[in-house]
């Protein structure tokens, strides 16, 4: 594998598998300062994804995990009392511009409006970001990219994204991967024997099926890597997959009673 920039070979530090095009598409992005949106459910690994792709391109990563209590303020900075005199200091998104970072909001969706509007100047023809409690405006150098996660099927019954607001991305929609994808990951990630990573991916399409449990999200793959993981630690499959599987995903008794079903008939 080689370097974006460079061509040079280098050794990925961060594991992660291609299922699609997925790495073409950042990079294309990357080079054509487009804002990239990558959608899909919980735990099939976009973040991961991004991480795996700042490695690539060699640029510094800022994260941020948005929730409702998300602000502009968090997001730019604020005036601090430091030693008896008023600083300002930059949030992650001001210091991701600063650096040519590529800057991260995870579940973007949930931050508040007043939060996502200030990085709409950032994914335009500007690329601009305007500080109005410091009265400056930083312009994005080549290097900066924005990238914004979020998952549709849970945000349906939540907050959604404004069609202004999407459509401002190249949009790139994430799945759980194929089976023999995830055996894998699972085995690149853990070290787990192929019978074993093939169980739980078995066990996991079962249950993936079982639509009428009526699961606000289903396996994910950060799932499946849990319990390989417990497995490698000696806990036996089926109490493994029992508390790393079916224990997160819901407390009904009814749902748990038949995700233990399929477990124990699967391993």
């Amino acid at each position: 594998m080689s370097d974006p920039q460079t061509g040079d070979a280098r050794k990925d530090r961060i594991f992660y598998i291609e299922a699609g095009r997925e790495r073409e598409l950042f990079t294309a992005a990357w080079r054509a300062r487009l804002p990239l949106m990558l959608k899909g459910p919980t735990g099939c690994g976009k973040t991961r994804f991004v991480e795996f792709m700042a490695e690539q391109l060699d640029r510094p990563l800022v994260t941020i995990s948005c929730n409702e209590d998300t602000t502009a303020t968090d997001l730019l900075g604020r005036h601090l009392l430091l030693s008896g005199e008023t600083r300002w200091i930059d949030g992650p998104v001001t210091r991701a511009v600063r650096q040519g970072a590529i800057l991260y909001l995870d579940e973007v969706a949930e931050a508040r409006s007043d939060a996502i509007v200030v990085i709409h100047s950032l994914t335009d023809y500007r690329r601009e970001l305007f500080l109005d409690r410091t009265g400056e405006t930083l312009v994005a150098p080549p290097e900066f990219m924005l990238v914004v996660s979020y998952n549709p099927g849970y945000q349906r019954n939540l907050r959604e994204l404004k069609p202004s607001t999407r459509q401002r991305f190249v949009g790139i929609g994430f799945g759980y991967p194929g089976e023999a994808i995830e055996e894998q990951i699972l085995i690149g990630e853990t070290g787990i024997d192929a019978k074993g990573a093939r169980s739980l991916v078995k066990v996991a399409s079962k249950i993936r099926n079982l639509t009428e449990l009526s699961l606000l999200e289903s396996v994910s793959t950060r799932l499946l890597v849990d319990a390989a993981k417990l497995m490698k630690e000696g806990l036996p499959p089926r109490f493994a997959s029992a508390v790393a599987i079916a224990e997160p995903l819901t407390d009904d008794a009814d749902a748990l009673g038949a995700m233990r079903h399929v477990i124990d008939l699967t391993l």
